[in-house]
């Protein structure tokens, strides 16, 4: 094939591949266009998550009815004139492409008025072909309404998530610029159901609400901090609130949304030592600096920045989050509970029993009654439940029969077995006997229990959204839950085995799971979830248990199938032979 130049609509199909991937980057590119015009007031409306409408009407400056057509084309842009702009760009747009990349693959149609017209205009196109250009009546301001997103390129449309992953990502992509620009009125109508709706007041933490949930929202301490002419501020979650992952971390940079895994480092450095492994504070970063100091010109979507100096930044950054904590967070007094001379008397808790006084304790949840557990003093040689014999071929996943001995630093049981010695991880442990009690169960129903008094549980826009999808799916494992006006649910029956759990953890738990997976939940997907459940609801490390728990644990730890492992794959124990004991101890010569 010979070097031609392309037709001018393939050109723009390609080029909208890098703009418009999906409903929410066409959202992004409106809303930014929205909030470069000076717009106080702006209205998304979804249907069909988007690929059927995405229509943004705002009050802005809006476009002169002879420009309207000049609007639409490639590399057409009022924000930027000369190479040299690119250094010091101060709006969110500015190459030019989004309208026309937008309309090359949707019906288009675009309505604006200046205040200083009488009248407005009209434009009208589909598959980036002009169809008119008219006169129309408008309040000043920008109307743009997309219709049929990638209905001539159906090859874009296998690449969506589903309808309900779609709009959460337009969710989370309006709050987080409500979140920027606080004194913009936003309202997010999904299907005709309001998804958003802000204040325009200024106030972030309002907006925080939508982002983290109320609760959430409450705890998060505020971050202010001056370097020279940089400015960082916004709000961090304190240590005692964390996620399992970092989504809910967000940057922005002269308020725009930026992905930088260098700031996320930085952030994270200024809570060393003090999160644990594995979990992932809450934050949204607001840097101010000057335009020269940054390029925003490095990515296709605009999704990524390059500072002048970038060590200035995360140094700042880093200490800034150190401050933050340092200073809303009161040095830890002295626990005299822990000291006690010979004429005090010594603590319950370290008499092996659970000192319900303690809030960081959390009892053990009841057991099924068994006829070990009844007994004060059962005999050791009692026989547990019959099990399923291990499957041929595999190695043996049964345990013996093991007596309680005592429990180290209120995590680990060490119990003795006929073949030596047995450290049990108890949250481990617990974790496996409530999974296969919930598997167990889940071939005939699930039973629940209802609560006394309904459990009021708030949750983010794009959480919430997300669980009223999965509410059928909830009922099949024992939760009873029920919509209760905007962003808030009634839980009012949880799972039996759930009974002395906290109704709002173990919701939350599976929002997070149903983030993670996105797609309907099959069987594979359920196990997944009855995990999380089991994870969150089992005894914690710290939890002091009597001897008569530590037994009980140990038996319903014989009587499952799997008993080594948890259901995400940790072991759940660590044995100690009799021979190994004998090696350490010189018994049977040096090792």
């Amino acid at each position: 094939m010979s070097i031609h130049i392309l037709p001018a609509e393939v050109a723009s199909q390609i080029a909208a591949g890098e703009v418009v991937e999906r409903p929410a980057s066409v959202v992004k590119e409106l809303v930014e266009n929205s909030l470069d015009a000076g717009a106080s007031s702006i209205t998304i409306s979804i249907e069909g998550a988007g690929q059927r409408l995405v229509e943004v009407i705002d009050d802005g400056c809006g476009i002169p009815a002879e420009e309207l057509a000049l609007a639409v084309e490639r590399h057409a842009t009022s924000k930027l004139s000369q190479a040299a702009d690119l250094f010091n760009i101060q709006t969110l747009g500015f190459r030019g492409e989004a309208l026309a990349s937008i309309g090359s693959v949707s019906n288009l149609t675009l309505v604006s008025r200046t205040a200083h017209s009488q009248v407005g205009a009209k434009l009208r196109m589909e598959g980036g072909q002009l169809l008119n250009l008219q006169p129309a009546g408008a309040p000043p301001g920008t109307t743009v309404r997309v219709e049929a997103l990638f209905y001539n390129v159906p090859a874009r449309l296998k690449f969506l998530k589903s309808e309900a992953t779609e709009r959460r990502l337009i969710d989370n992509l309006v709050v987080r610029y409500a979140l920027a620009y606080p004194n913009v009125r936003f309202q997010l109508m999904q299907d005709k159901r309001p998804a958003l709706q802000t204040s325009g007041r200024g106030e972030r933490r309002e907006i925080l609400v939508a982002l983290y949930g109320a609760e959430a929202a409450r705890q998060m301490l505020e971050v202010n901090s001056i370097d020279g002419e940089m400015r960082i501020s916004g709000f961090i979650s304190p240590p005692s609130l964390t996620r399992s992952h970092r989504r809910d971390i967000f940057f922005y940079v002269n308020r725009r949304p930026v992905q930088d895994g260098a700031l996320s480092a930085a952030l994270l450095k200024g809570y060393h030592t003090l999160l644990m492994v594995g979990r992932y504070p809450l934050g949204a970063i607001f840097i101010e600096m000057p335009p020269d100091a940054v390029d925003v010109n490095v990515h296709p979507t605009k999704a990524e920045v390059r500072f002048r100096q970038p060590e200035q930044v995360f140094a700042a950054l880093q200490s800034a989050v150190r401050r933050a904590l340092l200073a809303h967070s009161p040095a830890p007094g002295l626990n005299i509970s822990l000291h006690w001379g010979s004429g005090e008397q010594r603590p319950s808790s370290f008499t092996g029993h659970f000192d319900p006084s303690w809030p960081s304790m959390e009892k053990f949840p009841p057991q099924e009654a068994s006829v070990e557990a009844q007994d004060a003093n059962p005999p050791i040689s009692a026989s547990p439940p019959a099990r399923a014999s291990s499957q041929p071929g595999l190695p043996d996943q049964r345990v013996p029969l093991l007596r309680p001995v005592g429990q180290i630093a209120a995590a680990y049981l060490a119990a003795e077995g006929p073949d030596g010695l047995y450290l049990i991880d108890q949250h481990a442990a617990h974790e496996r006997v409530l999974f296969e009690r919930f598997l167990a169960q889940r071939s005939s129903g699930i039973p629940s229990q209802a609560l006394l008094q309904p459990a009021a549980v708030h949750l983010s826009a794009a959480e919430a959204r997300l669980l009223a999808d999965q509410l059928p799916t909830l009922a099949s494992l024992g939760f009873q839950v029920e919509p209760f006006g905007p962003g808030v649910f009634l839980v009012r029956a949880i799972p039996a085995l759930l009974a002395n759990s906290n109704p709002e953890d173990a919701l939350r738990v599976l929002v997070e799971n149903f983030e993670e997976d996105e797609t309907p939940l099959q069987a594979l997907q359920e196990e997944r979830i009855i995990a999380r459940v089991c994870k969150r609801a089992a005894v914690k490390a710290g939890a002091i248990l009597s001897m008569e728990e530590q037994r009980a644990l140990l038996f319903d730890l014989e009587a499952c199938q799997s008993p080594r492992t948890c259901p995400h794959g940790r072991p759940t124990m660590i044995h100690l032979s009799v021979d190994l004991l004998e090696r350490q101890f010189g018994r049977k010569g040096a090792r």
